[in-house]
């Protein structure tokens, strides 16, 4: 029926069609398997519902504007292959147990804290990236994560359940609760966390702290031309095997006071991140620098028997007592075109 012929007292209110759950722009939109599936049989339910729909143009409409935002998440997933990751490192897709519960880090539309599943890019995943059985995180305040177990089987999750009430609704609808994570298994000090505050620090230790580079072999990386523009983009594990494809990085050179270079370090530049932006946000996550001023100091391509990178060699003063690198031959060698 035409909404001309429709009385005014008759017309339904048009409902909001619900967004996604967020995802960074530039960030790939990384699924398990079961993500995967689960977003394909959430399109095959509205599918349905469409047709029982007819000739009710508001819900018609309503389900079409629900299912263009459903597709284009289906159409930019990239499942990830959990056969490829590293058994004992903590990344995408890993069941993870620490503090005495069991995580698992999955994909933005998959994640459900209630049921222990995390988001890649919360700041819980974010601070267990990358990390061992046995490691210890600092978090904000006095609160740690010990990182008891890696898995890519299947564990039991931990379901983590709100203790604050529901707020009261004038519909018979079921509302989700606020989800508050419970709190820790006490290591020393211990207060209740939530997911979205916790901060990485570094742990307290007379020793002093070493540099490890990161390698996660299915994080996706972006492939450049000769002038750092991108032109694709591939999983580490591919980037490294020889076949020589053009992928940024970055050298950093800290400077002591007296123009000496003390420290040495690299990463790989993040795909949707300027060679700048990785670098400023690995300085403050990896080596506790914030609001330092890196140089670029010039780019070259270097060549080694596995890879191909266009490095942004950046300089930075720093007096400040920080990780140290490795000094194996190896690692000194990827610096000397600097």
């Amino acid at each position: 029926m035409s909404r001309g012929f429709i009385k005014e007292g008759d017309q339904e209110e048009i409902p909001r069609v619900p967004m996604r759950a967020y995802l960074p722009q530039g960030v790939p939109n990384y699924v398990t398997k079961e993500g995967l599936a689960a977003l394909k049989e959430e399109l095959k339910n509205l599918e349905a519902e469409r047709v029982k729909a007819g000739d009710n143009y508001i819900m018609a409409n309503f389900i079409d504007a629900t299912m263009k935002l459903l597709i284009e998440r289906i159409n930019s997933a990239v499942e990830v292959d959990l056969s490829k990751s590293k058994k004992d490192t903590v990344s995408f897709g890993a069941w993870v147990r620490y503090n005495g519960r069991v995580v698992r880090i999955v994909g933005v539309d998959e994640a459900d804290v209630s049921k222990g599943l995390i988001s890649f890019i919360s700041p819980v995943a974010k601070s267990l990236m990358g990390k061992k059985a046995g490691d210890i995180i600092e978090l904000k305040g006095t609160d740690r994560i010990k990182l008891e177990e890696v898995s890519f089987e299947p564990m039991e999750l931990t379901q983590i359940v709100s203790d604050q009430p529901t707020k009261t609704s004038t519909t018979t609808e079921k509302r989700p609760q606020s989800i508050i994570e419970e709190k820790p298994v006490q290591i020393e000090q211990t207060q209740q966390t939530i997911e979205n505050e916790i901060v990485v620090l570094f742990p307290k230790t007379d020793k002093p702290r070493r540099f490890e580079p990161e390698v996660n072999d299915i994080e996706f990386l972006p492939i450049v031309n000769e002038r750092g523009n991108i032109m694709g983009r591939a999983m580490y594990v591919e980037l490294h095997k020889g076949n020589k494809m053009l992928h940024p990085a970055v050298h950093l050179h800290v400077i002591n006071g007296k123009g000496e270079t003390t420290r040495l370090y690299w990463w790989h530049v993040a795909f949707g991140d300027t060679p700048e932006k990785t670098l400023k946000r690995k300085m403050e996550e990896t080596l506790g620098l914030s609001g330092a001023n890196p140089k670029l100091k010039r780019q070259y391509i270097r060549e080694a028997k596995t890879e191909r990178e266009l490095v942004y060699v950046f300089t930075v003063v720093s007096d400040e007592e920080l990780p140290i690198n490795s000094e194996e031959k190896e690692y000194i060698d990827m610096f000397a075109k600097d």
